[in-house]
């Protein structure tokens, strides 16, 4: 058993699909598949049932998971102290960072701190608030970047920067002309959110319940997955959306979208770690870059 199996055997069970965890990383299809099979034949046992095109885990490699998991987390962690033990001049630094910060903040300060270290290759995942706060809790991320709020006690929390949401609508609406608008009309609106567990979404949600107003309440036209198809979808149309400030700046500037005021709440950019993991020599000069 070698701790590329292990990967191989973790990346297939959690997409639940050969060639997609293939894609993940970065090898063949066939290649992915004899990892499998090695693994199976090995030990005799079999760790997932093929159904249709997908494949799903065995009550056995269902068991196996945790294992796995932990293995290769303690694998890394053991090849953090050897980077440590060499100071800064090499390692690796594993991010996940929801899309606004990933997108708009975090680019020229992961620059700055290339420059400084050019040794550490880091390695950033895009995803939602929700799927952030997970990949710093199973191990699959050293550090994570959020601008939503997260409950989660195995975690330390820690406030770095922010944005401000504010509302804004297709140069077809009829609020364009208004420079600010009632809560009462978020209701005459037809609207384009993010999904569920981003934290533009959540803070948006937030931001209503001050106005006594439930999402369920709004006409809900499109729900999509990043900030750039609600973006273009908005400036396609007539419909209006809650977004950073960061992701439509451009576009307010170039005449494509209309921002209408209305008082949404700044909201705090967070910072994730795991309490009880190693903090490697890398992940402790990238916050201090940042806090710089």
């Amino acid at each position: 058993m070698t701790l590329e199996q292990l990967r191989i055997f973790i990346a297939v069970a959690e997409k639940q699909h050969v060639t997609q965890a293939a894609s993940e990383l970065n090898l063949t299809q066939s290649a992915t598949s004899a990892a499998i099979a090695a693994l199976e034949s090995r030990y005799g046992i079999k760790l997932f049932d093929r159904i249709g095109r997908g494949i799903v885990l065995t009550q056995t490699g269902r068991d196996f998971l945790d294992e796995a998991r932990a293995v290769v987390a303690r694998a890394k962690t053991a090849a953090q102290v050897l980077n440590d033990l060499a100071g800064l001049k090499r390692g690796a630094l594993a991010i996940a960072a929801s899309q606004t910060v990933a997108n708009y903040w975090l680019p020229p300060r992961i620059q700055t701190f290339h420059m400084s270290y050019p040794g550490i290759n880091l390695n950033m995942t895009i995803a939602n608030t929700e799927q952030v706060a997970r990949a710093v809790h199973q191990g699959y991320a050293d550090l994570g970047f959020v601008e939503g709020e997260v409950d989660d006690a195995s975690l330390t929390i820690s406030k770095m920067d922010g944005d401000s949401l504010i509302v804004v609508v297709g140069t077809k609406h009829p609020w364009v002309g208004r420079t600010k608008i009632a809560p009462k009309d978020l209701l005459a609106a037809d609207w384009v959110l993010r999904e569920s567990g981003s934290g533009t979404r959540s803070m948006f949600e937030t931001a209503l319940r001050k106005f006594k107003i439930k999402l369920s309440d709004l006409r809900l036209a499109l729900e999509l997955p990043s900030n750039e198809a609600v973006r273009a979808a908005v400036e396609a149309g007539d419909c209006a959306t809650a977004i950073s400030d960061l992701v439509v700046r451009a576009s307010v500037t170039a005449g494509t979208l209309h921002r209408v005021e209305i008082d949404l709440p700044r909201r705090s950019f967070f910072w994730l770690r795991h309490k009880e993991r190693y903090a490697s020599q890398a992940e402790k000069a990238f916050i201090a870059s940042l806090r710089a």
